[in-house]
């Protein structure tokens, strides 16, 4: 990242910052979060935006992210100030870690806990050696379709507000890309998942899909983004951290 312009804040910077002009970062700051869960990631651009116009004292402050996280996940996020929201896409291509807990035997309309169990399945049959195989199938580039509860845009609307009002229409295959899939864990029926993965992927459609190749349903039960790009969790800020970073 040393070609980079803008200043990165981690978890071992001095709280608050020493210096409280956006002039004197020319170039930006980016700061890695740990999202807490239940809050989506235009809260968290929100939380910060008031506080870093309060302590910069510029209230035409850009503030965005770099690479939404669903509400219902925690983990790493990205949030760029200033100069820096002129690379948010660039941050955004980089690669994503995830640890994911997958419930088998029923299913969500949206793939995950938002919305509750609408169908049940048979799960006994499920070996960690059946997961081993099937996962085997799910590396590499490929067609993934989008969750209908997702910020894919459908006709200038988010595909999500649409799945809401009860339009769940199926969307357009993306190209994605999954690099490695490890299992942690498997105690039936629930398996943990590290997956190595580009920009774009959802997570919630990975289990969908790995439900109907093991003869079941799947549920996306926990999310955590561990890494973003060059990004790890363990340099995150917490919230607490942020809103020391922009003391009020």
């Amino acid at each position: 990242m040393a070609d980079i312009p803008f200043k990165i804040i981690d978890n071992k910077c001095t709280f608050p910052l020493e210096e409280n002009k956006i002039e004197h970062f020319p170039g930006g700051l980016v700061i890695p979060i740990d999202k807490p869960y239940r809050w989506t990631s235009a809260d968290a651009v929100r939380k910060a935006k008031f506080r870093a116009v309060k302590f910069f004292g510029v209230k035409n402050l850009k503030v965005g992210h770099a690479g939404t996280l669903d509400p219902l996940a925690t983990g790493v996020l990205l949030l760029c100030l200033g100069s820096a929201t002129k690379k948010a896409s660039l941050l955004q291509d980089g690669v994503k870690e995830y640890i994911a807990e997958i419930t088998f035997g029923a299913t969500t309309p949206s793939f995950d806990l938002e919305k509750e169990i609408d169908c049940n399945y048979p799960f006994s049959h499920i070996t960690k050696e059946l997961i081993s195989e099937a996962i085997k199938n799910f590396t590499g580039e490929q067609e993934q379709i989008p969750p209908s509860f997702s910020a894919k845009l459908v006709n200038g609307l988010r595909s999500y507000t649409l799945a809401r009002e009860g339009d769940s229409r199926e969307l357009k295959p993306s190209v994605i890309a999954i690099h490695e899939l490890e299992i942690i864990s498997f105690e039936s029926p629930v398996l943990v998942l590290r997956v190595l993965c580009s920009k774009g992927t959802y997570i919630r459609a990975l289990a969908r899909d790995l439900g109907l190749a093991l003869n079941s349903g799947a549920t996306l039960t926990n999310l955590t983004r561990t890494r973003s790009g060059d990004f790890l969790l363990s340099g995150c800020l917490s919230i607490e951290q942020l809103q020391s970073l922009f003391p009020l």
